[in-house]
């Protein structure tokens, strides 16, 4: 020790020799500091054994500034990795002693090695231990939001690590932010697998910073947009109508599919992807499928462009044989049915259509849906074809033979059938004899006896009836038909068993306006007036209340019945007048005076006194 002050000593006074010499002083220390700050006393500069001048402290002081980190400082220096564990990594950032950060902070970076330079903040000043505790990741997002406010200035592109799903985007790990990547912002086309994503790092640009927040927001799609917006402006530019380009199917919906032409989307309706009817695109289309499509049209801007794909082949009606005509049978299959009739396809792309009045021989007309259904297979003939026009009608009653042919023979009038009930009009029921042979029966002709309003009170549809043929009209294609003519008339019976004059005992059914009604049977309902509801002794008679009538008007035509109780009584009041007035001329030449009493006496009874 006393050696090494007698060193000091010495370079001391060298230094002051040198001093006075007037030539520039170079010092051991100034000249080779780390084997100064090495071979410094401390423990002696501590203990006072060896003082020190003030210039060799100065000069130190100068040194450990100048060549060691300031570890009070809340900066992010720059650190050598010199040490890899199982589970931390030491780190040089030339300080009194070495740092440690966990490798947990560097799962963003399998690779990392010896030699590596990272960046790193001083966490904790010294642990239990002496070393210097660092954090990478605290460092890392510090320079972090530097570098995005830099890149989200100046457009520049970076490179973000995709962490995960979220909803509606992604999580990219940039510069050791987590930013958000919406879905939109992956691509210019519809992703439909996220997950393809994770785990891949990609280029960014930033495109919206939320200083408040510290939000991130991120975007794949802008860098691709600009190179797409040149080449569609080249695309656009050479677009001609009638063009044939090639593309790929990038979305598909009900109404049509769009088509990738190269940063230009263009759409198909579903009416341009096929000669035939479909239901939907994705019966002809997929996603991702290349085609050829042809440009039919374009807006002034081209910015929306109609494509076509069935017209790169020929139309069907094109090809339809020559040998096709009028009267020829087909098959089909039904691929629309209307209120007016049902579409076939008797070839691909090309169609006929049957009428409903073609679909029987039925003149009462129905809906085609009770005739066919869609995807029958159906046979039919040809009634028209225009091939300028591409229209075809078609017939399926055509190949049965028309039944009203030999009507007269079938149906004469007179004749009895059997038929279906298959609907009503406010004036009768539609009946069918048979396919095709429709028959009118009017409300007047289902009852001899019931008064109907509407012939729902009387049947239902698909109820049989027995009919007779009451009219037939051959060119009109007509039938009228009765139903009551089927039995005899009841009335011719019930002429003579309700004639005028006859008595009949009953119960008096309902009190109405202006009188009552008395039900004699199922068919006769007979009307008593107010008048003639009075008794003999003056009072009327009540519902419910059983008395002697008599008929006082029957009209078979109107099916009227008038019934009198009040008559009864009446007519055998006048008799006993008319008798009293005859015995008394009978008699020995009466007295006036007797006369007149027996006749007011007479009267008198008849007026209830």
């Amino acid at each position: 020790m006393a050696e090494k002050a007698k060193q000091a000593e010495v370079e001391a006074t060298e230094a002051q020799e040198v001093k006075t010499a007037d030539a520039p002083v170079v010092s051991e220390a100034q000249a080779n500091p780390e084997k100064f700050l090495n071979d410094f006393n401390w423990h002696n500069y501590e203990e006072g054994i060896d003082e020190v001048e003030d210039s060799q402290l100065k000069e130190f002081e100068k040194l450990v500034a100048e060549n060691f980190v300031d570890t009070l400082d809340d900066e992010v220096v720059e650190g050598v990795v010199i040490h890899l564990t199982d589970r931390d990594a030491i780190i040089d950032i030339n300080a009194k002693s070495e740092g440690v950060i966990s490798l947990n902070e560097f799962r963003y970076n399998p690779n990392l090695k010896v030699g590596d330079k990272v960046e790193v903040l001083i966490d904790v000043r010294e642990d239990a231990t002496g070393q210097l505790v660092l954090s990478h990741r605290k460092a890392r997002v510090i320079k972090a939001w530097d570098r995005v406010n830099a890149a989200h200035e100046t457009g520049e592109i970076v490179n973000g690590f995709v962490k995960c799903r979220t909803k509606g985007g992604m999580i990219v790990d940039v510069f050791g932010i987590e930013a958000f990547l919406p879905g939109s912002q992956i691509d210019v086309k519809p992703i439909r697998d996220y997950d393809q994503y994770v785990n891949k790092t990609m280029e960014f640009k930033v495109v919206k910073i939320n200083h408040e927040f510290k939000n991130v927001v991120v975007s794949h799609k802008a860098l691709i947009e600009a190179d797409i917006e040149e080449q569609k402006k080249e695309i656009i530019g050479q677009l001609e109508k009638g063009q044939v380009l090639e593309g790929i199917v990038k979305n598909i919906t009900s109404y049509g599919v769009f088509i990738d032409l190269g940063g230009v989307d263009g759409l198909v309706h579903i009416t341009d992807l096929s000669w035939s009817r479909i239901n939907h695109p994705n019966e002809i289309v997929e996603l991702d499928q290349k085609l050829n499509v042809v440009i039919l049209d374009f807006d002034e801007n081209k910015s929306r462009i109609q494509l076509g794909l069935k017209q790169l082949s020929k139309h069907p009606w094109d090809a339809l044989g020559e040998e096709v005509k009028v009267g020829d049978k087909v098959k089909g299959k039904v691929v629309v049915i209307a209120d007016y009739g049902a579409f076939i396809e008797v070839a691909d792309g090309v169609e006929g259509l049957i009428h409903v009045s073609e679909m029987s021989w039925s003149t009462h007309l129905r809906s085609a849906q009770d005739f066919v259904s869609v995807g029958d297979e159906v046979d039919a003939v040809i009634l028209t074809l225009d091939r300028e026009e591409r229209k075809m009608s078609l017939g399926i009653k055509q190949l049965t033979p028309d039944p009203w042919t030999d009507i007269t023979t079938k149906y004469p009038v007179a004749s009895k059938h059997s038929g279906i009930v298959r609907n009503f009009t406010n004036f009768g029921v539609f009946v069918e004899l048979e396919e095709g042979i429709d028959g009118l029966i009017y409300i007047s002709d289902l009852s001899w006896t019931k008064k109907i309003k509407h012939p729902s009170e009387f049947c239902n549809v698909g109820d049989t009836l027995d009919v007779v043929v009451l009219e037939l009209d051959v060119e009109g294609r007509k039938l009228s038909l009765g139903h009551k003519q089927t039995t005899d008339n009841p009335w011719d019976k019930y002429e003579t068993e309700f004639a005028v004059g006859t008595l009949h005992k009953a119960e008096l059914t309902e009190i109405v306006d202006k009188g009552a009604t008395i039900d004699f049977n199922e068919d006769i309902v007979a009307f008593v007036p107010s008048r003639h509801l009075e008794k003999e002794d003056g009072k009327k008679l009540k519902k419910g209340e059983e008395a002697e009538f008599k008929i006082i008007e029957f009209n078979k035509e109107f099916k009227r019945v008038v019934a009198s109780h009040t008559a009864i009584f009446r007519e055998e009041e006048a008799a006993n007048v008319k008798a009293a007035s005859t015995s008394a001329a009978a008699e020995a030449k009466p007295t006036l005076g007797d006369a007149n009493d027996a006749l007011q006496a007479l009267k008198d009874k008849m007026e209830g006194k």
